[in-house]
C-alpha cells in the first residue's frame, strides 16, 4: 500500500468515527471537498435514490442525529486503490423515534459498500449501496 492509499484508509476511518460519534457538522463537513457529492442507490429508504452535495449531506446528517440516539459503523473490509476506496461497512442505529414498524428505542441495521474517491486529502466522492435488515 502506498502512503497515499495508507492516508485514504485512515481518513475513511476518522469519517466514520466522527458520523458514529455524532462529531459537529462542522467537523464532518470539513472530510469532503467543496464540490463533494454523495450518491445514494435506490434502497428501502429512498427507493429512487438519491444524489446531493455537501450543503445536502450536512442537511442529511443533521436529521439523522436527531433521528438517531446511537450507532455505530463497522469496517468489515476495505480494498485501496490509487484515490479509489470500497468498503464493506455494517451500520446500526438506535431510534429516538418510530421508523415504519420499528419502535423509538429499537435498532436498525444495514449492510452498507460505500465507494469513495479521495481528492488533495479529502472525500471528492462517496456511491453508497445501503442494504436495510427488515423492519
Amino acid at each position: 500500500m502506498t502512503p497515499d492509499e495508507a492516508s485514504h484508509l485512515d481518513l475513511l476511518r476518522r469519517y466514520l468515527r466522527a458520523v458514529e460519534t455524532f462529531a459537529p457538522r462542522g467537523v464532518v463537513a470539513e472530510f469532503f471537498t467543496d464540490d463533494a457529492v454523495q450518491r445514494e442507490f435506490p434502497n428501502r429508504l429512498f427507493a429512487s435514490g438519491r444524489q446531493q452535495d455537501v450543503r445536502a449531506m450536512m442537511a442529511n446528517y443533521d436529521k439523522g442525529r436527531e433521528l438517531l440516539g446511537d450507532q455505530t459503523y463497522v469496517l468489515r473490509k476495505a480494498v485501496v486503490q490509487g484515490d479509489e476506496v470500497a468498503a464493506e461497512i455494517e451500520w446500526t442505529g438506535v431510534l429516538r423515534a418510530g421508523v415504519g414498524s420499528l419502535a423509538a428505542g429499537a435498532s436498525m441495521r444495514a449492510a452498507i459498500a460505500i465507494f469513495f474517491t479521495f481528492r488533495g486529502g479529502k472525500i471528492a466522492s462517496l456511491r453508497n449501496y445501503d442494504c436495510y435488515y427488515p423492519f
